[in-house]
């Protein structure tokens, strides 16, 4: 079975929308129900997909056959898109990129489901601290980080192949340079809470055309610039590897990608990374 995944390198704010209210904010993010961290579901990316496989002009045959139709399958499976970096704002530089064990253990299972190289990508043990919730970042060890309005204690430097492996998945050469003094890895339960309530919330609004009044005011949440997800797509039927080979070649001339709501007014812009394993090269 031949596979790709495709690092997402947000350029542009992001909404993949639940479609729902939540009680406090009139259009949240899409979340993993259990988790609660952000996702973009498979059904939006495949959408993406087929949107972007057309504008470059793919005959409507070969688009079916790829991404299916109403009554056929599609050649390609195509996963969510999983989040890996959040961006939070910091009082120790611009901002830090943010993850955890358990985001960093998933990512090395869908590597390896994907036939790709996991070296390096090892969940790491965040040793206890006394005072604070401990954290691996660039700085000295138990020196004070301010994340939002928390305050953590580095307990010791993110693994230099931990590093290296997440940043195949971006693909900016400025970007990549900049994670081994940006990233920085909290526990589980801490990133839940940046990835709840350290998103963006931006108040929208119509006006009347003629009055230049207000008409609907509105409430939405987005995912900032910057953030990182992955996103694993395989072969469904062994031996048809035309489809994730071409979407791969696809990337690697025109690496950008527009996924979620809000399209006309220039969010959801991605910049893509392909890694492929079994077709092409990474």
């Amino acid at each position: 079975m031949s596979a790709l995944m495709l690092g997402l390198l947000a350029e542009t704010p992001i909404h993949p929308g639940s479609g729902q209210d939540d009680g406090t904010i009139d259009l949240p993010v899409q979340r993993e129900k259990i988790t609660g961290h952000p996702v973009i579901p498979g059904s939006s990316v495949k959408g993406g997909l087929r949107d972007h496989v057309r504008v470059r002009g793919l005959d409507e045959a070969t688009v079916n056959d790829w991404f299916g139709k109403q009554d056929n399958a599609g050649a390609v499976m195509v996963g969510d898109a999983r989040l890996l970096l959040l961006p939070v704002r910091s009082l120790t530089g611009a901002y830090r990129w943010l993850t955890c064990p358990y985001l960093v253990e998933r990512l090395a299972r869908d590597l390896r489901r994907a036939g790709l190289d996991a070296a390096g990508v090892a969940a790491p043990t965040l040793p206890p601290a006394p005072d604070a919730p401990p954290v691996l970042a660039a700085g000295k060890t138990g020196d004070d980080l301010f994340l939002e309005e928390r305050s953590f204690t580095i307990t010791g430097g993110v693994p230099a192949g931990l590093v290296a492996a997440i940043g195949r998945l971006i693909g900016d050469d400025g970007a990549r340079n900049r994670l081994a003094g940006q990233i920085a890895i909290v526990g589980d339960d801490d990133f839940a809470w940046f990835a709840r309530y350290a998103l963006t919330v931006q108040a929208r609004n119509s006006l009347d055309p003629d009055r230049k009044t207000s008409k609907n005011l509105w409430y939405e949440e987005t995912l900032p610039p910057d953030t990182v997800f992955h996103v694993s797509l395989a072969s469904r039927v062994p031996g048809r590897d035309e489809a994730v080979a071409g979407l791969g070649a696809l990337f690697r001339e025109q690496p950008y990608l527009q996924l979620g709501a809000n399209e006309t007014v220039g969010q959801g812009w991605f910049l893509v990374q392909p890694l492929a394993a079994a077709v092409g090269e990474g």
